[in-house]
């Protein structure tokens, strides 16, 4: 089966399994995402979930966490990990949205790319989830299933999966996918142990099942 067949595949088996698939972090405001994906670096979204209550409590707004000390966002967000670099980039990326996009975020890929702390994986989520424009999170989940799937041949860095996954991956699916794909390396593809191939939905045509044959 081609790349391009054999991720349509995927993309509609998954679809049933989880059709209700969306963003683990919680959010009702842009940059509150913003925020929040920039704290999930190495700690679990259910966490950053968590954290991030009490420190939009304080700070409510753009304006409001651009004005705050980085110590004192420091303090609230440690329990994310790398409380330092995590505190430095989210003041740094409210004072820029507040001088330069009046508090607002850029709904523009490469604007998303120049904020403080901002990389590939992060600017894709905001394109995709809150201006519902073509997007391809790989994070470290859509990195393993692909390559386990057979969509990528051993590519492991983000931007290179990326790029492959933009060649046989429809634009308008892109983003759910993802998101997906979270869902089924969390409860059946998992990391840390076995997988669970024999509940997966996928195990006729994933590339770890038939190489096996």
């Amino acid at each position: 089966m081609r790349k391009k067949d054999l991720a349509l595949e995927i993309i509609e088996r998954l679809k049933k399994e989880y059709p209700d698939a969306g963003c683990t972090l919680d959010y009702d405001q842009a940059w509150k995402l913003l925020v929040s994906v920039r704290l999930a670096a190495q700690c679990t979204d259910a966490r950053v979930n968590v954290v991030v209550e009490g420190l939009f409590e304080k700070y409510p707004s753009v304006q409001s966490l651009a004005e705050a000390d980085a110590a004192d966002i420091e303090a609230i967000v440690k329990p994310c990990g790398l409380g330092h670099s995590k505190a430095r980039d989210i003041s740094a990326c409210m004072k820029q949205l507040q001088e330069q996009y009046g508090g607002k975020v850029p709904d523009d890929f490469e604007a998303l790319l120049g904020l403080p702390g901002v990389g590939r994986k992060s600017a894709n989520l905001i394109m995709g989830d809150v201006f519902g424009k073509p997007a391809i999170v790989t994070d470290t989940h859509c990195i393993r299933l692909v390559n386990r799937m057979g969509l990528v041949d051993n590519v492991k860095e983000p931007k290179k999966v990326e790029m492959a996954l933009w060649k046989i991956i429809p634009g308008v699916e892109g983003s759910d996918f993802c998101h997906r794909l979270v869902y089924h390396g969390r409860d059946i593809c998992t990391a840390r142990t076995k997988p669970h191939c024999e509940k997966c939905c996928l195990e006729d045509i994933c590339a770890k099942n038939i190489d096996k044959k």
